[in-house]
């Protein structure tokens, strides 16, 4: 049973213990340009604190509270006044949660910083065959990829800010890179998705159906179509894809409600960061009408995989480091387990659907 007052307690230990989250020097990631990576401090500005942003903001919405914005906004005030990384894919992934606040309060402290990148993007951002997105990053340059990941870390920006600020350019070339990712990821013999496409050589790599890469199309197929306000053919098959992968997700979930960090492999651990984003897709997908009872049930029981894996200091465990392109499915199966920003949002995103779902299941009770 959901019981709503436990999620709101959980929700708000979550956002503390990604605001804690520090470098340990455990795992080291370097930039391009030989400076220190920071993959793990909520104080950094690379895609998992861009994610945790998103989780952040989305969970300000929905409460409302003026601790919330007061602290999305601390965080941007306080990077916005350093010098910030060059444009990359990953590094775009702070402006989501920056277009919605925007979106939002229009403040326009926020907008300059919005309209450079949004153009840096659009202009400068490598392209592959087809005017993909090529997934450079901050330490990798990637020649001709595609990734899953990229979808999340560009496109939603590009939707939501473009929609916002009345450029609809921004949001035909989310559209395009949506298809596109699409037409290259999405296995069509099993409705899942494959982490990554080249086109130097014309493969999916190790064809691994990676949990968090899955994830992040899971977690953003209706969070792009809501922010970009997609409607007709387009949206049609966006939903389409989203059917096909939630019917594959339900064959694999596991007994305890979590997926393996490989969908399809028993052998690779349960992963909760994926787990989550998985079970925020399918609640808010079957609260919308857009897929049914089944995909409820295992959203919830996704639900209850998370709480399990949150310390008492609103921690989520259990979740798999920043995984590169593998070559081999051990790959997948070797990646170190890490608290990181982005395990932290993807469980607040989780959590948030659930009292939303608990407060519809209150109000039939009361008809």
């Amino acid at each position: 049973m959901l019981e709503r007052g436990r999620l709101v307690r959980q929700l708000d230990r979550l956002v503390e213990g990604m605001v804690a989250l520090r470098h340990d020097g455990t795992f080291h990631e370097p930039n391009l340009d030989g400076s220190p990576g920071d993959y793990i401090s909520f104080d950094g500005w690379e895609w998992p604190q861009g994610v945790g942003l998103y989780g952040l903001v989305r969970y300000w919405e929905f409460t409302g509270a003026d601790h919330h914005r007061a602290l999305v906004e601390a965080w941007y005030e306080r990077q916005l006044q350093r010098k910030l990384p060059l444009p990359n894919v990953n590094t775009t992934a702070p402006m989501l949660a920056l277009s919605i606040l925007w979106g939002r309060t229009r403040d326009e402290r926020w907008r300059p910083a919005l309209e450079n990148w949004a153009s840096l993007v659009m202009d400068s951002l490598p392209r592959t065959e087809e005017q993909g997105f090529q997934h450079i990053v901050s330490d990798s340059i990637n020649p001709g990829e595609l990734w899953d990941d990229t979808l999340f870390m560009v496109a939603l920006f590009l939707a939501s800010y473009g929609r916002g600020a009345g450029r609809p350019e921004l949001v035909e070339e989310a559209v395009r890179q949506f298809l596109l990712h699409a037409h290259y990821l999405a296995d069509t013999e099993t409705g899942l998705w494959f982490h990554g496409w080249t086109f130097e050589g014309r493969h999916n790599f190790a064809r691994a159906r990676w949990a968090r890469g899955n994830a992040w199309i899971t977690a953003g197929l209706l969070d792009f179509i809501e922010l970009g306000g997609i409607e007709g053919g387009v949206k049609d098959f966006l939903l389409g894809c989203l059917r096909s992968q939630a019917e594959a997700l339900l064959k694999h979930q596991h007994a305890s409600g979590g997926w393996h960090t490989l969908i399809d492999d028993p052998g690779s651990y349960l992963e909760t960061s994926a787990t989550a984003g998985f079970g925020y897709g399918l609640l808010k997908a079957a609260r919308l009408g857009i897929l049914g009872e089944d995909a409820r049930v295992a959203g919830l029981k996704a639900l209850e995989f998370v709480l399990a894996n949150i310390d008492q200091g609103g921690t989520v465990q259990n979740v798999s480091y920043g995984t590169r392109m593998g070559r081999d499915l051990q790959f997948y199966r070797d990646i170190p387990i890490q608290p990181t920003a982005y395990g932290q949002a993807l469980a607040i995103l989780l959590l948030a659907e659930a009292v939303r779902h608990a407060d519809d299941v209150q109000l039939e009770a009361a008809q």
